[in-house]
């Protein structure tokens, strides 16, 4: 029985065959090209956001700066008129002082002359008008004639005595309140409890 050969078929591509185009999946289109006028516009669109970008935060640094100036200023202006208060209060009370200082002087003259009566007459003017000027600028002496008060009195001794414990017996250095603050606190002798003998 003659055996029946099958022809060799020809190669995809070879002897002037072309090979048969793939097959698209269903629905799927080729994307086009890039138009070069599109690449160009995107560019340009890229590059406009890009300098606004820039010039926002050109804007912002340039506020940024403006507002640290001005209150670096303002923090200045305030130390300076801090210190021309207190310079303006310093010679408030020194003015006010000048008159005790005149009058100070004047006692002093009085001693130099051997005048007694003048002096005491002079120094207790004096005392007077330096205490009206510092009550004037909130100065209070802290009362000290009854009860040991730790937080306006400051101890220095105690003593056995018939009084109540912790009355003030005496008062070694007198104390003074600015406002609400103890300036200095009173320095007192207090009775301590009275130990009975035997």
């Amino acid at each position: 029985m003659p055996i029946k050969v099958n022809p060799p078929q020809p190669e995809p591509g070879r002897h002037g065959h072309k090979a048969p185009p793939a097959a698209k999946p269903s629905g799927e289109v080729a994307a086009p090209a890039p138009d070069s006028e599109e690449l160009e516009r995107t560019l340009t669109a890229s590059e406009q956001a890009r300098t606004e970008a820039e010039a926002l935060r050109d804007q912002y640094l340039a506020d940024l700066k403006r507002v640290a100036a001005d209150f670096d200023n303002y923090r200045k202006r305030v130390v300076r008129e801090r210190e021309a208060l207190m310079t303006r209060a310093h010679a408030g009370l020194v003015e006010a002082i000048l008159p005790v200082l005149d009058d100070l002087g004047r006692a002093l003259e009085a001693a130099g002359l051997h005048e007694e009566a003048k002096l005491e007459d002079g120094v207790r003017l004096v005392h007077r008008q330096l205490s009206d000027v510092l009550a004037r600028e909130g100065l209070e002496e802290i009362p000290s004639d009854g009860h040991f008060d730790p937080h306006v009195h400051e101890a220095l001794a105690a003593i056995p005595s018939e009084a109540e414990e912790g009355t003030i017996l005496e008062v070694v250095q007198r104390g003074y309140l600015l406002g609400d603050r103890v300036l200095r606190p009173a320095r007192v002798v207090v009775a301590a409890a009275d130990v009975p003998e035997g």
